[in-house]
């Protein structure tokens, strides 16, 4: 499916240089769903514009089915952005004057893909994330998770190889966190490759492996129970933390 060798990435800023990816190896099978987690600076953002080909390496060599990617000239770069990634970001990106189908249907109408035939596939992508009887739905009579799963049919409507997806979760609400990370597990049981980015545990726990990436390298990889147990001791360690807290506050007073 997917594979980096030694990649770097380095931008300039006036007189410094700032080395955002230090020689990165990773490879995505078909049908893998693997998490890219690290803290806000670790370079996981720059890797996922280089995954999404939104941006290229400096260094070293990407391969994305079997194309080596900084080869490429813009338009074909935008073709395989178009046809073969579904992008799924933090923000939902919908256009609140559009209906939910309209929405979706919109990589469609860039690809010239003719009308009639674009309803279809938007409703069927829709009927994907469970959200055949919301077709005619404006993302502000949706919840968050609701526009996040809009957002998600629109990823998929293009049928693409691989699904990326940027902190997908980080402006929902824990049920509708759950409600989100239990479709792109159904999706990823139908044979979809999913790649999410995330700093959360919780969130990371749901792949079936963690790359941990930190300072522009990957410095770990932890399979998917590993990062449920991990996950289980952030969640008692704060659950102890707020205990203590509420218990100083008792003495205070």
């Amino acid at each position: 499916m997917l594979e980096l060798v030694g990649v770097r990435k380095t931008y300039q800023t006036g007189t410094l240089t700032v080395e955002a990816l230090r020689g990165i190896d990773m490879s995505v099978q078909e049908s893998d769903y693997i998490a890219i987690m690290g803290p806000s600076g670790s370079g996981k953002s720059t890797l996922m514009h280089i995954l999404g080909c939104l941006d290229v390496p400096s260094a070293g060599v990407y391969r994305l089915a079997g194309e080596d990617v900084g080869q490429l000239d813009e338009r074909r770069l935008a073709d395989i952005r178009n046809r073969r990634i579904g992008f799924v970001f933090q923000q939902f990106n919908l256009l609140p004057a559009l209906s939910a189908w309209r929405n979706v249907e919109l990589p469609l109408v860039y690809a010239g893909v003719p009308r009639a035939r674009r309803r279809e596939r938007a409703i069927a992508a829709l009927g994907l994330v469970g959200l055949e009887d919301r077709i005619d739905h404006k993302p502000g009579e949706l919840s968050g998770g609701q526009q996040q799963r809009v957002a998600v049919a629109r990823a998929l409507v293009t049928e693409p190889a691989l699904l990326l997806a940027d902190e997908p979760t980080g402006n929902l609400d824990s049920t509708s966190t759950q409600d989100v990370l239990a479709l792109f597990a159904e999706l990823h049981a139908q044979g979809r490759t999913i790649v999410l980015i995330t700093h959360e545990h919780e969130v990371a726990e749901a792949a079936a492996r963690t790359l941990v990436i930190r300072d522009g390298e990957i410095v770990d990889v932890i399979a998917q129970e590993e990062m449920r147990a991990a996950a289980r001791r952030s969640g008692a360690a704060a659950a102890a933390a707020a205990r203590l807290t509420a218990g100083l506050g008792r003495v205070a007073r």
